[in-house]
């Protein structure tokens, strides 16, 4: 009797677990059917943020490195110096180009000084051959009218003639003279122009030298958290080159959601959005449909498909929704780029 009570109460247990069990199968189908009735899901989804890379503006063996694997840093933090003596050495031989050029304008301004004077002088000679020449003019003058009224000899007419003749050339060698003053000192405001453009040049040369000298001190744009360390110290760095990456705390992050062609017909920006992250199971986080991408994922590929190519074969293709999170700060603070998402958009 012992042994069929047992199994009655064996088989009334199972009966009920049974019951139980399909019970709970319904609920979860109702609440799974439910759910879909008023979201659009899917799990090709992932936390998103801005990666800035920190790279080289100058090339030449790392001196020292600041920075570990993972480490927190402020705006402004020293990360890595990059051996400065050659870019110092440059540096002193543009200043040295800059004070030649700016001695030769010194020399210069002096020259024009000096040939200044020589025009005041020339044109102050200018003007006693002008008044010796204007005085043998009117000699001569008179001497002619006498040798018409026969009141002179033609002998001393002559004499005049010939004086008012040097005094002619007299003045026209002073009036070159100063025409040739007159044009070697635009000359040399010609060449002070030249060497103008020089200095102007040398000192962006010198700007240049002393940029490269402070770009071999390479430090944080932004507070942020750098990721693994790929430089060793005393390696060869090319301009340009990635040392590092760092995440911009002071940007929002996202997420990018990969929804099927099928699912996004009523989406539209500003739709609410549910996000459960893997990392975080228990935990929910809310955004909003921030903008649709306007092409398929696969068209950004290296390959894109040619569907003209004869073989096809349909596949649903997935569109790229970013959504911002409407979390604030604490919360936010610990997802990190990369991590996966289940997204739900509420229809």
């Amino acid at each position: 009797m012992n042994l069929i009570k047992v199994d009655k109460i064996v088989v009334k247990t199972t009966q009920w677990l049974g019951i139980l069990g399909l019970a709970a199968v319904l609920v979860w189908g109702i609440i799974y059917f439910l759910k879909v009735q008023h979201y659009e899901q899917t799990n090709d989804a992932q936390i998103d943020a801005y990666l800035s890379p920190i790279n080289a503006k100058v090339g030449g063996y790392i001196q020292k490195i600041y920075f570990r694997d993972n480490q927190r840093v402020s705006k402004g933090d020293t990360l890595v110096v990059i051996e400065a003596d050659e870019f110092s050495l440059k540096q002193e031989a543009a200043a040295a180009e800059l004070m030649s050029a700016k001695a030769k304008i010194a020399i210069l301004m002096a020259n024009e000084e000096t040939q200044q004077k020589n025009i005041e002088v020339i044109k102050a000679g200018r003007m006693g051959s002008q008044a010796k020449l204007e005085q043998q003019q009117q000699e001569y003058n008179r001497y002619q009218k006498l040798l018409e009224n026969e009141s002179t000899t033609q002998q001393k007419f002559e004499q005049v003639s010939t004086v008012l003749k040097i005094s002619q050339a007299a003045f026209a060698e002073v009036q070159a003279a100063l025409i040739a003053a007159e044009s070697k000192l635009n000359d040399l405001k010609a060449q002070r122009l030249a060497i103008d453009a020089e200095i102007k040049t040398k000192q962006a040369l010198l700007a240049r030298q002393e940029l490269d000298v402070r770009y071999t001190v390479i430090t944080a744009p932004f507070a942020g958290q750098l990721g693994k360390k790929v430089i060793q110290n005393g390696q060869l760095v090319q301009p340009g080159q990635t040392l590092g990456f760092l995440t911009n705390e002071s940007e929002e992050k996202w997420v990018v959601a990969n929804f099927k062609e099928t699912q996004i017909g009523n989406f539209k920006v500003g739709q609410k959005a549910e996000i459960e992250v893997d990392a975080f199971p228990d935990e929910k986080f809310f955004g909003r449909i921030e903008s649709l991408a306007p092409t398929t994922g696969s068209r950004y590929s290296l390959l894109p498909p040619d569907n003209a190519t004869g073989n096809f074969v349909k596949v649903i293709q997935r569109i790229p929704i970013r959504i911002q999170l409407t979390d604030k700060g604490q919360k936010l603070s610990k997802l990190s780029a990369g991590m996966n998402a289940n997204v739900s958009i509420i229809k």
